[in-house]
């Protein structure tokens, strides 16, 4: 499979990598050093697109564990951070055969995890991310808010297209209170930066994402329609914007789930 990598500068210092419309991915530069946010499918060597940005020591950190967001870290020399409630499912799929076989064949190799949990604090030289956990999408997800910049990066845990179907998934009842745990973040970010972004997206698409939830929590689904993927058939959930805010322009803006898991 083949997928162009995009590279664009949101802002100075801080990059959004798109690979082929399928996940993103991010750089932010301090003055001292580059976090590395996510590294896609591993269609692309990232590490070569970093290095065109800047030369500075790198610090790779994986918001969760699923395939489309650590592949990429095969280009790497560095370990990548990641919370260690993902490090089952990470290397269920780091194990699989396919993908043994494709780093076989390219001559690379995905480096060790190194733990990282909430507290954590990522110094780049004027610039730090903060870490916060957010166990829904998947048990160890995180979220890092870029303090200077009010930015906040949540791969898969908050975005238009929110899959709680897959297995490792809490239920959508336990995600409400680990969202609700960090509500507080509204006040400290404008902008969420997410794990299949083109442009950073109003603070909002949190809550909005959120009461979709609880909608569901509370029976709310008569209207809901099936959703069929490549695990089977759920159910798919609207959930509406607030007017006037910046979103990425998209034909839906749903969560994906099971109805045995509420």
């Amino acid at each position: 499979m083949e997928a162009e990598l995009y590279v664009k500068e949101l802002r100075p210092g801080i990059y959004l990598m798109d690979e082929g419309h399928m996940a993103s991915g991010y750089i932010v530069v301090g003055d001292e050093k580059a976090a590395v946010i996510d590294t896609m499918n591993g269609l692309n060597d990232i590490h070569a697109a970093v290095r065109k940005i800047t030369d500075k020591p790198i610090v790779l950190i994986n918001t969760h564990g699923h395939p489309d967001h650590i592949f990429g870290n095969v280009y790497f020399k560095e370990e990548a951070y990641l919370n260690p409630k993902d490090l089952p499912m990470a290397e269920s799929f780091r194990n699989l055969p396919e993908f043994a076989d494709a780093c076989k064949a390219r001559g690379v190799s995905m480096p060790d995890f190194k733990p990282v949990k909430e507290g954590d604090v990522f110094d780049l030289g004027g610039r730090t991310l903060e870490v916060y956990e957010l166990p829904g999408h998947t048990p160890g997800g995180i979220v890092l808010l870029l303090k200077e910049d009010r930015i906040l990066f949540t791969g898969d845990a908050v975005n238009h297209y929110l899959w709680m179907m897959l297995d490792g998934c809490l239920k959508l009842s336990d995600y409400v209170k680990s969202l609700d745990r960090l509500m507080f973040l509204e006040k400290e970010a404008d902008f969420i930066l997410q794990g299949h972004a083109r442009e950073s997206e109003d603070i909002s698409l949190m809550r909005c994402m959120r009461d979709g939830i609880v909608e569901i929590v509370e029976g709310k689904t008569e209207n809901d329609e099936p959703y069929e993927w490549f695990g089977g058939v759920g159910k798919k959930h609207p959930f509406k914007l607030e007017e006037g805010k910046k979103y990425f322009p998209t034909d839906e803006t749903i969560i994906c789930y099971n109805p045995d898991n509420i």
